[in-house]
């Protein structure tokens, strides 16, 4: 068996030990460096960086494989990938692009086929001068994003 095929063996028993997580990337590259990226219902703390780090390490042999791993969490700046990304994200910010247009704007719901943003506009009366605020809403399939980050506000 491969170092990868073990490792991802590990992986996944790692995983399956605490349900709230979920694997966002898993890479091996020629040098045998093992990089794992991971997500949680709830967060990521430290703890189950480590927790994943050692079922795996403490069940590779380095005798026979040389390789350096590194466990993390998803950054905010990595956008959002899993659907499990998004239902943890309700209520917060988002910046969806797709092919064609880009949405900014609350995420109120998630289905297992798309999302639902929605966000104020000024847009002109439909009748005499000035503007009035509206509130729109987009619903974007998932095959239709492109990248969709999490905007943070201070």
């Amino acid at each position: 068996m491969s170092l990868k095929d073990k490792a991802q063996k590990l992986l996944e028993e790692a995983l399956a030990e605490n349900p709230s997580l979920f694997l966002i990337d898993y890479k091996i590259q020629p040098n045998n460096s093992i990089e794992v990226i991971i997500d949680g219902d709830d967060g990521v703390k430290v703890e189950d960086c480590i927790a994943i780090s050692r079922a795996i390490e403490h069940n590779l042999d380095r005798d026979d494989e040389d390789f350096s791993l590194q466990v993390m969490s998803s950054g905010v700046s990595e956008g959002l990938q899993h659907i499990r990304q998004y239902k943890k994200n309700i209520g917060r910010k988002l910046k969806v692009k797709t092919q064609d247009e880009t949405f900014e704007g609350e995420l109120i719901s998630v289905t297992e086929e798309a999302v639902t943003l929605t966000w104020k506009a000024r847009e002109p009366k439909p009748v005499g001068k000035g503007k009035v605020t509206v509130t729109k809403e987009a619903n974007v399939a998932y095959e239709n994003i492109v990248e969709a980050k999490v905007m943070i506000t201070f």
